[in-house]
C-alpha cells in the first residue's frame, strides 16, 4: 500500500506539473523534450536499469505474450464492430473504426508503463517490461498497427517512413548496447550518477504526458473510448493475465505482464491517426481517457496479481 501510494503521489504529481507547465509554456518545449527523452532519455534510462535487471529467467516470453495480447484487443475491437452493426444496423466510419481498433491494441508500455513497473515490482523485474515494450509494442504499433491504419485511413500509405520508425528507434539500439554493457565493469560512482540519470528521464517522461495531455482539446467520442478502454485496459488483462500461469509465468514476472497489457493507449495511436487520417478526436479521447482510468484500475491488477 506504501509502495501504491508513493507511486501515485510521483505518478500524479509529475503529470500535473507537466500539464501545468505544458499551459504556460511555448508548445514547442513538448516537442523538445519529446525529442530529447526520444533520442537520449530513454535509451539512457534502459541501459542505466538493464545493469540491475534480472535476465535468468524466461523473459523471451514477455514480447509473445505482448503479440498475443496486441491481436487480441484487435479481434474484440473488430467483434465489437460488427456486434453494434449487427445490433443497430449503423457501422462506424472507417477512419473511426481505425482509431477504435488502435487504441484497443496498443498500450503506452514505455513512457507510462517503465515507471509503473519501477515503482511497484523494482528493478530486478524491469526486462520483463523492457523485452514486452521493445519486442510487442514497438512492433505491434508501427507493424500491424501501420496495416490496419492504411486499411481504414484515408491517408497515404508510407510503410517506409513506418520501417524506417522501427529500424532507427534509439530505445532498440540501447536495448542492444546495455545488454553488452552488462559485461562491463564500472565504478559505484559511475553507476550510482547512471541510474539517477535513468530516473530523471522516467520523470522527465511522466512530465511529457502532462504537457501532451495539455495540449488536447478534445473530449469528444467518449462513448466510444470508453468501450475501447474497456476492452484495452479491463478485457484483455484479465482474459490473458488468468492464463499467464499456463505460460511458466507467476510471481512478480507475471505482475509486470499484467501491468504492462493494462496500460492506456500509446502515443502512437495518435501519430498513426494523423498519419493515415483516422479518427483523431477517438484517438485524442482515448489518450486523455486511459490516462485516468488507469489510476482506478492499476490498484485493482495490483490486488488481483
Amino acid at each position: 500500500m506504501a509502495n501504491l501510494l508513493e507511486l501515485y503521489v510521483k505518478l500524479v504529481g509529475l503529470i500535473l506539473i507537466g500539464f501545468f507547465l505544458g499551459r504556460k509554456l511555448p508548445t514547442t518545449v513538448p516537442t523538445r523534450l519529446g525529442q530529447l527523452l526520444f533520442w537520449v532519455g530513454v535509451p539512457v534510462s534502459i541501459v542505466a536499469f538493464l545493469r540491475q535487471a534480472d535476465l535468468s529467467a524466461q523473459i523471451w516470453i514477455a514480447p509473445a505474450i505482448a503479440h498475443l495480447a496486441i491481436f487480441l484487443g484487435a479481434f474484440l475491437a473488430w467483434l465489437t464492430i460488427k456486434g453494434q452493426a449487427y445490433l443497430t444496423n449503423t457501422t462506424f466510419q472507417h477512419p473511426t473504426q481505425g482509431s477504435f481498433i488502435l487504441a484497443a491494441m496498443v498500450g503506452n508500455t514505455g513512457y507510462i508503463g517503465f515507471p509503473v513497473t519501477l515503482a511497484m515490482v523494482g528493478q530486478d523485474y524491469f526486462a520483463w517490461a523492457l523485452f514486452y515494450d521493445l519486442l510487442g509494442s514497438l512492433f505491434g504499433a508501427y507493424g500491424l498497427g501501420v496495416a490496419l491504419a492504411s486499411r481504414f485511413g484515408y491517408g497515404g500509405t508510407n510503410y517506409w517512413q513506418m520501417a524506417q520508425a522501427i529500424l532507427i528507434n534509439p530505445a532498440l539500439w540501447s536495448f542492444g548496447f546495455g545488454l553488452l554493457f552488462r559485461q562491463v565493469s564500472i565504478s559505484t560512482t559511475a553507476e550510482f550518477y547512471l541510474e539517477k540519470l535513468g530516473w530523471c528521464a522516467v520523470a522527465l517522461s511522466l512530465a511529457l504526458i502532462g504537457m501532451r495531455l495539455s495540449l488536447l482539446n478534445s473530449w469528444q467520442r467518449v462513448p466510444q473510448a470508453a468501450v475501447s478502454l474497456a476492452i484495452k485496459m479491463l478485457l484483455v488483462p484479465l482474459l490473458l493475465g488468468s492464463t499467464l500461469s499456463l505460460f511458466g509465468v507467476t510471481g512478480s514476472a507475471a505482475k509486470v505482464i499484467v501491468l504492462q497489457m493494462a496500460m492506456p493507449p500509446a502515443f502512437a495511436t495518435m501519430v498513426l491517426a494523423e498519419t493515415f487520417d483516422l479518427d483523431r478526436d477517438l484517438a485524442v479521447t482515448s489518450l486523455a481517457l486511459g490516462v485516468i482510468l488507469l489510476l482506478v484500475t492499476l490498484p485493482v491488477w495490483l490486488w488481483l496479481f
